[in-house]
């Protein structure tokens, strides 16, 4: 059963490069049983190859602002995604992806990271790279996300 790490941020914009450095770690360091699809900063071109490998899950990784400490972790209720915690570098807002993909996705999660600076041409700080380095050694070991509270 496939399930996929669908990340999402744009590479310019500081800490809102979370999604994509995470993307790049994965395709360093791949998980099992995960595919990684790289959305970056337009992340509707990249919902028909999701379709196509008919996953059982899909996570979306995308910095959120939460209101919390920059490097905290959560899950996103979907109901939440659009209306209250997106840092919104985005074309088409998240919860549309969200249900695009839903018609043949069974379990969308998102994982939302709290950035800490979205200035241009900021890199991503350390907090978050820490941060996002931890999503990934989760992924990689296998573990679930119910470690990461959940907020919305």
């Amino acid at each position: 059963m496939t399930d996929v790490v669908f990340t999402v941020g744009n590479v310019l914009r500081g800490d809102d490069g979370a999604g994509p450095l995470l993307a790049q770690l994965l395709d360093e360091q791949p998980a099992p049983g995960w595919i990684v699809v790289d959305g970056e900063d337009v992340p509707e071109n990249h919902t028909h190859h999701i379709r196509s490998l008919a996953p059982h899950r899909v996570l979306i990784v995308d910095a959120a602002d939460m209101e919390l400490p920059p490097g905290e972790v959560r899950l996103i209720e979907e109901d939440s995604v659009a209306e209250q915690f997106m840092v919104t570098t985005h074309a088409i807002p998240l919860n549309f992806l969200i249900d695009s993909l839903r018609e043949t996705v069974p379990e969308i999660l998102f994982l939302g990271i709290q950035p800490q600076d979205t200035s241009f041409f900021a890199p991503v700080t350390p907090t978050i790279r820490n941060s996002v380095e931890a999503v990934h050694e989760r992924l990689v070991r296998g573990e679930g996300f119910e470690a990461y509270e959940t907020v919305g």
